[in-house]
């Protein structure tokens, strides 16, 4: 029976990422993007419009941008929560940790994940009514993307992406230091957890408004590498390369516009 438990739970788990991927990708197609984010006809419209003009443009709108933000949360996030409850499976063994407990660490981190996206759903409509980006939330000017991409790659060689991601990079250490049981315990943790996980993650999210939030390739890609940099082998060992890969990708963003037929040679 526990066995059959801990499989239904963790098919569950899977399910729901690849069920918040569906919904992902069912969005772009309704809004006419393909997997690069390139919007065919009628997304190249929807990207022009002004959200100030006097009809109903959901993606102007809080609710319907904070529900896209939510399922993105799922589907980007979830993945890398993996090896966390991995770590917490490895203390039901040698503590007094439960299956309610693994559920509580997931709907804690859950909430911190909906709490951001209700966030960065403020900061797109900020963004979008200041002219700063389009209705499918990409960048309308090269100065922001470049500044945007050497931000978030300057984050990455700061002292608080150092501490977020040593605690998402290492959980069991978190665990050991915060230990709580039952579903309220795993939820207390899972709370903290999520916040590291927001201090080490924002980023990656916040790059969006560069390749395109609704591109899958974009936010997909954004997936494998918050995955692959929590690993216990390699995530200590990519994050200032790729801090490094993301300013020199700003500057290039940033100095283009100045050689216009480099494009010819």
């Amino acid at each position: 029976m526990p066995l059959l438990v801990r499989s239904t739970l963790w098919l569950g788990f899977f399910g729901a990422i690849l069920a918040a991927w569906w919904m992902m990708y069912s969005m772009s197609v309704d809004m006419d993007v393909d997997l690069l984010g390139r919007p065919g006809e009628m997304g190249a419209a929807m990207a022009a419009m002004d959200p100030r003009m006097p009809m109903y443009m959901p993606m102007a709108s809080f609710g319907p941008l904070f529900a896209m933000w939510a399922i993105m949360m799922a589907a980007m996030m979830l993945p890398t929560l993996v090896p966390t409850l991995r770590s917490y499976e490895d203390l039901m063994i040698s503590a007094d940790g439960t299956r309610d407990g693994w559920l509580g660490v997931i709907a804690g981190y859950l909430i911190i994940w909906v709490a951001f996206a209700a966030l960065i759903t403020g900061v797109q409509l900020a963004l979008l009514y200041g002219g700063v980006i389009d209705m499918l939330g990409i960048s309308k000017t090269t100065t922001f993307a470049g500044i945007l991409l050497i931000a978030v790659g300057l984050f990455q060689f700061t002292r608080a992406k150092e501490i977020c991601h040593g605690v998402c990079h290492s959980p069991m250490m978190y665990f050991l230091g915060h230990w709580r049981t039952g579903f309220a315990g795993g939820l207390r943790m899972g709370l903290g957890l999520g916040a590291f996980c927001v201090g080490c993650c924002w980023g990656f999210m916040a790059l969006g408004f560069v390749g395109g939030v609704m591109s899958l390739a974009w936010m997909g890609l954004a997936t494998l590498f918050m995955v692959l940099e929590k690993l216990p082998q390699i995530g200590h060992v990519i994050t200032k390369p790729m801090g490094a890969i993301l300013i020199a990708a700003g500057l290039a963003v940033l100095v283009w516009p100045y050689f216009p037929n480099i494009g010819g040679l």
